[in-house]
């Protein structure tokens, strides 16, 4: 099967209903602040951080009701507690298998 082109299989920002941004600990603070406000600024409705290297702890923060570079926080909950997403998606996501070492 040949190879698709990149361009083939980019998915326009505006047909997404979620982003899940998970931290590196090199980068933490661009995922938790650049990247989140670049999806607001895009309109992505949900943007889910999943933050390994948080300064309290591991923690998971879903955010909604992007305008312009800035959500609102829905839900936040440490490594352990379960996340509700919202429709369309109305699902409990169970963090206690999550790696916190």
């Amino acid at each position: 099967m040949p190879e698709r082109p990149e361009a083939e299989s980019h998915v326009p920002a505006a047909l997404a209903e979620l982003v899940v941004e998970v931290t590196s600990q090199s980068n933490a603070r661009h995922d938790r602040v650049s990247k989140p406000a670049a999806y607001a600024t895009a309109g992505i409705p949900l943007c889910l951080l999943v933050d390994r290297w948080a300064p309290g702890g591991p923690t998971v923060t879903l955010y909604d009701e992007p305008k312009g570079d800035v959500y609102r926080v829905l839900s936040a909950a440490k490594f352990g507690d379960p996340v509700r997403l919202p429709e369309p998606f109305d699902l409990t996501i169970d963090t206690s298998e999550f790696p916190v070492d």
